[in-house]
């Protein structure tokens, strides 16, 4: 192997077949429905391993089971996932998944039904109609990545526990968003105008022109409660309509409502000022029945309300007793605490209500565009991909993802160096992470970087599973505590770190030349080209690529040594791809770093050890 010496006694392979670069990032745009392809090194950091590699469990009960075909494979030979479609799915959905993955479409499963069916399947794709509980991912028992929503709310899925077990949960919030404007702005208009009264009174053969009389919607206040993508879009239509809009949403930018001439108001102001109330409020802890009798008896007297949203949002009792009391005029509800409601629904039967079987995303536009929306987003995670609708994952633009990329994988290698020099019998408890950056503060987001440490820092060391999605919350299961620190580089911000590192503190090293002068275990790294390299061990500076497996060595500085440690790889045909001594001063301590492409032997890693000038040595497996 032909080798040449560079700066800090670096060895660097001369034959240009060995030195692995990653192709250049291509320009991302960045959109609501875009996600991010992440070079295949890095899909496992994110989901877990990718589930075209993955062979799928074989079906024992044919009969229990027919549409599932676990021996198909993709056109490139591999094994294709499997996708569980609970409910209906719109065709253009249904096309996209056959294409990528073995499609089961099952409807009306009992719960008992779903948690059987569900350890086979790799996806699930749900509307409102089918509650993902724990037990579900419980039954799954790790084989589960994905879970699609198809629609906005995702309160029929238990986020913490699909979180706990490392599932990705993705929702479809943009295809229906104007379809459930329209139909908000529809109940709006025909309650206003006693719509569906006088039809029903004509068609029972009566002109009662005089009983319907309605009220004008210009000039009219309407409070908008809940200022997201929906709301936003009832908004514009209302104003078109000549009424005043107001919006209640703790969490909505200022600018966003002035664009559209909104103003945004309190809780107490809306309730207390509005005639019209439309609700677009995601069902919360916070949210459940926050329309309750003590704010209906705060609105106006004759006040009106729709609701598109969900049905747990209003105390339906509180509602009866208002719509009977005269404080509300009039409602429209399109949703329900309990879907479908009982026959004998007191509010479905009030003559002042005008009722809807949760209709706000049926047209056949809508219907069809959230079943590609996330037939897409699910494809995409199955392949390693992070959507911009997952709901509980960080939310990291793509673009940043992009640049990101090197150090990603990065991170999560520093993690798994660090975590293999802990002696045995030592618990981790305390990380601190430095991020060394010519960016301000503000300018860098750490989010991702952080999950891959803890999962290079707890994966080699239990049987947990970590990803994007689980990260933190397995840290602090496991009483991890990872602190995190930006120092200022001088330097050109056009790189988003100059280099990362990782210290873990109060444990005992098995080479002992990693620990600091702190006292902590200490590593840091760089991206040169693309390419993540080990720059720092303790206190001595080296310079080695981590594409492969690393071995440490302490060693007396002296003529030889370089090539003896060469020679007793090279019989055991393990490949070097970088080799770095790092030293105090000539003829003193040294660490000599070496990559290597395949594990050595045993046999070969106690020459290494039975070497005169070597103190200690540690191979360290990535």
């Amino acid at each position: 192997m032909a080798m040449e010496m560079g700066s800090l006694g670096t060895l660097r392979c001369t034959n240009p077949h060995r030195i692995q670069t990653l192709s250049p990032f291509k320009p991302i745009s960045y959109s609501p429905k875009s996600t991010l392809q992440l070079p295949r090194r890095l899909s496992s950091a994110f989901l877990g391993q990718t589930l075209q590699n993955r062979p799928l469990i074989p079906c024992k009960n044919v009969s229990r089971f027919k549409n599932l075909t676990p021996q198909a494979v993709s056109s490139d030979g591999q094994a294709k996932p499997t996708v569980l479609v609970a409910e209906k799915l719109g065709e253009g959905g249904l096309e996209l998944l056959r294409s990528e993955a073995n499609v089961d479409c099952s409807y009306n499963l009992s719960q008992e039904e779903l948690c059987t069916k569900i350890s086979l399947c790799d996806a699930l794709i749900v509307r409102s109609g089918t509650k993902v509980t724990r037990e579900v991912f419980e039954s799954s028992r790790g084989r589960l990545k994905v879970v699609g929503r198809a629609g906005v709310g995702i309160d029929n899925v238990d986020l913490q526990a699909a979180t706990e077990f490392g599932c990705l949960v993705v929702n479809a919030p943009t295809a229906n968003t104007v379809a459930a404007a329209e139909h908000g702005i529809a109940l709006i208009a025909s309650m206003a105008r006693n719509v569906p009264q006088a039809d029903a009174s004509m068609k029972a053969g009566k002109w009662q022109r005089n009983k319907f009389v309605g009220v004008s919607l210009v000039g009219k206040t309407l409070a908008v409660m809940g200022f997201g993508k929906v709301g936003t879009e009832v908004a514009r239509r209302a104003k078109g309509l000549g009424m005043h809009v107001i919006a209640h949403d703790p969490y909505a930018p200022a600018d966003k409502a002035r664009a559209i001439g909104v103003d945004l108001v309190s809780f107490e102001e809306a309730i207390t000022t509005a005639d019209f109330f439309s609700l677009h409020m995601p069902l919360t802890p916070s949210t459940e029945k926050i329309f309750n009798e003590e704010a209906f008896a705060k609105m106006k007297k004759g006040a009106r309300i729709v609701n598109v949203a969900r049905g747990g949002v209003i105390d339906e009792d509180a509602l009866l007793k208002a719509l009977d009391a005269g404080i509300v005029a009039q409602a429209a509800l399109d949703v329900f605490t309990v879907e479908p409601p009982e026959k004998d629904h007191k509010l479905v039967n009030h003559e002042k209500v005008i009722v809807t079987p949760h209709l706000g995303a049926s047209t056949m536009e809508a219907q069809e565009g959230v079943a590609v929306e996330i037939a897409e987003a699910v494809v995409g995670a199955l392949k390693g991909e992070l959507a911009a609708t997952a709901v509980n994952a960080p939310m990291v633009p793509a673009e940043v993802l992009s640049e990101l990329a090197p150090f990603i994988t990065l991170a999560e290698k520093l993690g798994r160096l660090a975590v293999q020099l802990v002696a045995g019998g030592s618990g981790v408890k305390s990380v601190k992470v430095t991020y060394s950056s010519a960016r301000a503060g503000d300018d860098l987001d750490t989010r991702v970087l952080r999950a891959m440490i803890t999962k290079g820092i707890i994966e080699p060391i239990s049987s947990a599973f970590v990803n994007l999605v689980n990260a933190d919350f397995i840290a602090r299961q496991r009483g991890l505590r990872i602190s995190e620190e930006r120092v200022l580089f001088d330097g050109s911000p056009q790189e988003p770190l100059e280099s990362i590192q990782v210290q873990i503190a109060d444990v005992e090293s098995k080479f002992a030349s990693a620990i600091s002068e702190s006292g902590y275990i200490k590593v840091e790294g760089k991206v040169k080209d693309g390419i993540p390299h080990l720059s720092k061990v303790g206190a001595f500076s080296v310079d080695v690529s981590l594409e492969g497996s690393v071995i440490l060595c302490r060693q007396t500085d002296q003529p030889g040594m370089i090539g003896t440690v060469g020679n007793i790889l090279g019989e055991e045909n393990v490949n070097v791809n970088f080799m770095s001594v790092g030293r105090i001063a000539p003829r003193k301590k040294a660490v000599m770093a070496i990559g290597v492409d395949e594990e050595p032997s045993k046999a070969a890693l106690k020459k290494i050890g039975d070497v005169p000038a070597i103190e200690e040595f540690v191979y360290l497996k990535l």
